[in-house]
């Protein structure tokens, strides 16, 4: 019998809602200013998403300081307090065990905004415009 996690399928829903309590308590950590490191109180920082790994023992926070700027820092600022991140997280969600923290940078924004201009391009627009005539005449 094949292992669901290797056969290329999504996320499992435990994976999915441990991933959500992960994120949410990193969000409130992050925001209420509970840690004493002044590289993350001089920052704000939003957290879109966490990533568990099948066995929930990594989890893989995508990140992105308000304002896009440097990234860089803020990650490796995190990467620096991981540890005291993780027992506070440890302290707010019930789990069997903490998983380890890694981090990411977010890059859905910018993967976004490439989509959008990709939308606008001129050829693009011309088989919208193309298709959506069809459309009419069909229906006509």
């Amino acid at each position: 019998m094949k292992n669901k996690a290797s056969s290329g399928a999504g996320p499992s829903q435990r994976q999915l809602r441990v991933g959500e309590l992960v994120r949410h308590a990193l969000s409130d950590i992050l925001a209420r200013g509970d840690l004493p490191d002044p590289a993350l109180a001089r920052v704000l920082i939003t957290v879109p998403e966490v990533r568990m790994s099948p066995d929930l023992k990594i989890a893989t926070c995508y990140v992105m300081p308000l304002g896009g700027k440097d990234p860089k820092a803020a990650i490796e600022a995190l990467a620096t307090n991981a540890k005291p991140l993780r027992g506070e997280i440890g302290r707010r969600v019930a789990l069997k065990s903490i998983p380890e923290l890694r981090f990411r940078i977010d890059t859905s924004f910018e993967e976004g905004a490439r989509i959008d201009a990709l939308l606008r391009l001129p050829q693009v627009q011309r088989d919208l415009d193309t298709d959506q005539s069809d459309t009419q005449e069909d229906d006509a």
